[in-house]
């Protein structure tokens, strides 16, 4: 997979760019979670935004009507009847600081204006802490709106919401 300066969508990559991708996020499973090829394909059928920066990074985000059983999506359309969810944000280490995320955000931000849609929702992990995420989310003008327990307690997380 070659860099790209503008955001490619990912159901137009081929197998390999596509598997390169899907190792970047099973790389940060801790973080996103883990996708087996089936899961990953489903996700990027059902999504509104699935776009790569290259092998730099990639977001994913689905809105309300996706078929998607993500505990933390569920959360999101019990209470909002329309939304974009960010389903998951990577960048590689070695792109970190580039500005890549921020860019992948401006597509989702556009695409959900373009939907007519008023809110960008996510998560963010509390425990384990990604403070990180916490304070770009923060920089973005995200604002927690809920938290919830996940896996028994082992797992905390933070949702969050921008109105655009």
């Amino acid at each position: 997979m070659t860099e790209t300066t503008e955001p490619a969508a990912i159901a137009g990559l081929g197998t390999a760019a596509q598997a390169a991708l899907r190792a970047l996020n099973n790389a940060h499973a801790r973080e996103t979670s883990h996708l087996a090829p089936a899961d990953w394909a489903h996700l990027v059928r059902e999504a509104r935004v699935a776009l790569a920066l290259g092998e730099a990074g990639f977001v994913i985000a689905v809105d309300a009507a996706a078929d998607y059983d993500s505990p933390n999506f569920l959360w999101f359309r019990a209470r909002y009847p329309r939304f974009l969810y960010v389903d998951r944000i990577v960048v590689s280490a070695a792109a970190r600081g580039q500005g890549i995320a921020r860019r992948l955000y401006d597509a989702v931000f556009e695409a959900a204006r373009d939907a007519g849609l008023e809110r960008v929702v996510c998560e963010v992990n509390r425990v384990p802490p990604n403070p990180g995420s916490d304070a770009f989310h923060a920089a973005l003008g995200f604002a927690e709106v809920g938290r919830a327990e996940l896996a028994g307690g082992a797992k905390t997380v933070r949702y969050l919401e921008r109105l655009l």
